[in-house]
C-alpha cells in the first residue's frame, strides 16, 4: 500500500491505495504518506476528495476494497454507502436494518472500525434523537462534515 496525504477542512487526511482500489484512510498524515498521488487510484481519489470538500461531489466513484471487518461490520460498512448525502441514521435504524434492533452500539464500534472513512460515510450515523455521539475523528470532525454535507443539500435544493 502507498499512502497519499492532503490537506482538507478536517485537517490532514490520508489515502492508501493498492494500485487498483483505495484500501485504507485516515484522519492526519499516515507514516510515510506523500503529498503527490503515486497511481491513477490514489490520484481519483484525491480528486474525488478535494471535490467532495468542495462541496462539488456527493458520491465517490473511486474503487474501494475495504480489507477485513466481520460479516457484520461488513454489513454495517455497506448501510453506511447507502446513506444519502446529506443525510443521517441513526446507530438503532442501522442496527434494525441489519436485522437486529438491539445491536445499536455494535454498530457504533464497527463505525469506528470502518477501514475507510469519508468515502464510507461512517459521519452518517448518529445516535438516538440526531445526538452526536462518538467518531474516530473526533466530534468537531464530524460535526464538520455533517455542516458541509448539509450547507451542499441545501443549496442544491433551493438554486
Amino acid at each position: 500500500m502507498r499512502w497519499t496525504v492532503l490537506d482538507s477542512p478536517i485537517g490532514e487526511f490520508s489515502v492508501a491505495t493498492d494500485g487498483h482500489h483505495v484500501c485504507r484512510a485516515q484522519f492526519g498524515r499516515a507514516g510515510g504518506a506523500v503529498e503527490e498521488p503515486g497511481d491513477e487510484v490514489a490520484r481519483r481519489a484525491v480528486a474525488e476528495l478535494r471535490a467532495y470538500f468542495a462541496g462539488e461531489l456527493t458520491d465517490f466513484t473511486v474503487p474501494l476494497a475495504a480489507p477485513g471487518g466481520s460479516d457484520f461490520e461488513r454489513g454495517v460498512w455497506r448501510e453506511m454507502t447507502g446513506v444519502p448525502y446529506g443525510e443521517t441514521l441513526t446507530y438503532g435504524e442501522v442496527a434494525r436494518r441489519l436485522g437486529d434492533r438491539g445491536a445499536a452500539r455494535a454498530v457504533g464500534v464497527a463505525c469506528n472500525r470502518n477501514p475507510v472513512p469519508v468515502l464510507v460515510p461512517c459521519h452518517r450515523i448518529v445516535g438516538a434523537g440526531g445526538k452526536l455521539v462518538g467518531f474516530g475523528g473526533g466530534l468537531d470532525r464530524k460535526v464538520t462534515l455533517l455542516e458541509l454535507e448539509a450547507g451542499v443539500a441545501l443549496r442544491r435544493a433551493w438554486s
